[in-house]
Parts: C-alpha cells; structure tokens; sequence
C-alpha cells in the first residue's frame, strides 16, 4: 500500500543532503536570529522590510526599517558589499522577503531569508518592539 507521503518517492541520500545544505545557505531560522541577537553574536544586518507604519506597529528588536522597493545600490552603499543581511516581512503569506532578496542578490549582496518572518518570531515565544527605532531584543525580553 503507498500513502500519499510516498506516492512520490524519497530523493536519493546524495541528492538530499545537497538540498538541504542548500537551504541552509538561503534561510535562517528564528530561534538562530533571536540567538544571535540576545548573545550579541550579530554578524549580519536584520531588515524588516515591510511599510514603515508595518514596523513602527511591531518589529523584531534589532531589526532596521527597510522597505523591498528601497532596497537600490545608492542606498546599500552603507553598508560593506560583504554585509550579510536577513530579510523578513509578514510571514509565509507574504513574498516581501523573497522581492527583498531577490534585489539584494541583484547587487551582488549576501542575503537570507528569516523563515516565517513576524508570523515564526510569534510562534517561537519572542517578544517584539514597537516604535520608529530598532531597538534591542534585551530591552523586551523576561
């Protein structure tokens, strides 16, 4: 009998391990950000980039207000071209963080998408900031 997980089947081992290394290099998970943020291990720039009045509501401590359709090289020039950034938005629902990525790896800028975005911070029990500034993840936590 084939249930419908193996109706197609498992990609071979070699095949699987290459996909998900892979995904490691594009993704980073929440509870590695919120990590990195509360350590002060933070070796990449966190852009929230949904619409301003999005961010001042409720942001991700730490996280810079930078809207997809803003992301331009004049702009960029901040910040070394080495600068790992992380991009987030709404959450699975919303493509904001894939149009971000797409115009930082356009300027030849190393980037990752934060899994699940507002939606995955929620999920994991993080506390957020609220306000024009990106504040720090230790200013909300217990």
């Amino acid at each position: 009998m084939t249930s419908p997980v193996t109706l197609v089947p498992a990609a071979p081992s070699p095949d699987a391990l290459s996909h998900f290394e892979k995904r490691l290099s594009y993704e980073a998970d929440c509870w590695d950000t919120h990590e990195s943020l509360i350590t002060g291990k933070q070796d990449f720039v966190l852009l929230d980039v949904r619409s301003p009045s999005l961010y001042k509501r409720s942001h991700i401590p730490g996280a810079i207000c930078f809207p997809h359709g803003k992301i331009i090289e004049s702009k960029m020039s901040r910040w070394s071209i080495e600068t790992l950034f992380v991009v987030y938005c709404a959450g699975p629902h919303c493509n904001g963080a894939n149009k971000a990525a797409v115009r930082l790896a356009r300027l030849d800028r190393p980037v990752k998408e934060l899994i699940g975005g507002m939606t995955g911070w929620a999920d994991e029990g993080f506390a957020y900031f609220s306000g024009d500034q990106p504040g720090h993840v230790n200013d909300v936590e217990d």
